[in-house]
């Protein structure tokens, strides 16, 4: 998984160069209270836009973890910046990402923290440069096919330049745009075979199409309904139409039991 506007961050497993803690937990107390000395030599070298004074810093405390976690710091979706932390999704790296998130502080305008790499928030937006190539992914076209008894999906990825790019620039294409739509988390869960298609192919849809298939694949499989809650102030408008209406309907019923009486008389 790659990460967009990446300042700095570790692609491949490095050794540990501490005693690995056997307890995730442990291991994820002993990140943060490292994370917190580093903060300030961070911040500043990240001001100063010379982040790499402390990423090797930064490849310890990851590393200490779990040798075979990686990491990243990004530009934020509602933080200046992001911290990610991902095993990729390894099952046998999960507690200690799990323990990670969980002893994480509370997302600030400063830093938010992520377990897996967050999809951008419209890949439409995002041009990719490969070499003397500038590709926008608003033009990537996709088609899914989803099996409903195996729950997955597979995908073939078009783009109008995919048949003048190079192999491995072929190969990059066809994940980075599934990464920056659908996340980590989702395309690890949901995509099963990912081809290319040099040709459009018939059916094909946007980006944003296939994130919207997705997450309702992804919310059915939660039992999601997918229907927005009512805001605060709908419920409060709603509550006070109920109590005028049954204020309306008692009045109703005196006038009635009143009328009544009187006839009866």
């Amino acid at each position: 998984m790659s990460l967009f506007r990446r300042l700095f961050g570790r692609d491949r497993p490095a050794p540990a160069t501490r005693e690995q803690p056997t307890d995730p937990q442990l291991a994820a107390e002993e990140f943060w209270r490292g994370w917190y000395e580093l903060l300030p030599r961070l911040s500043a070298a990240l001001g100063e836009r010379e982040p790499h004074r402390v990423e090797h810093e930064l490849t310890e405390l990851v590393a200490a973890m779990h040798p075979d976690l990686q990491f990243s710091i990004d530009r934020g979706e509602r933080a200046i910046y992001s911290l990610v932390v991902t095993g990729q999704e390894d099952p046998a790296l999960r507690p200690y990402t799990d323990a990670w998130k969980a002893a994480a502080p509370p997302d600030d305008p400063i830093w938010e923290f992520h377990d897996s790499v967050p999809p951008v928030p419209d890949p439409t937006e995002v041009t990719v440069n490969l070499g003397e190539h500038r590709i926008a992914l608003a033009d990537v076209r996709v088609v899914a096919q989803v099996d409903e008894q195996e729950e997955q999906v597979d995908v073939a990825v078009h783009h109008p330049l995919m048949s003048e790019l190079k192999p491995d620039q072929r190969e990059t294409m066809t994940f980075l745009p599934l990464d920056a739509t659908l996340g980590e988390r989702l395309a690890g869960r949901w995509l099963r075979r990912v081809e290319t298609a040099e040709n459009e192919p018939e059916n094909a849809i946007t980006l944003l199409e296939l994130r919207d298939l997705v997450r309702k694949l992804d919310g059915r499989e939660n039992g999601e309904d997918h229907q927005a809650a009512p805001s605060a102030g709908e419920a409060e408008d709603g509550a006070s139409e109920a109590r005028d209406q049954k204020a309306e309907d008692g009045k109703s019923g005196d006038t009635r039991d009143a009328g009544s009486g009187d006839s009866g008389e």
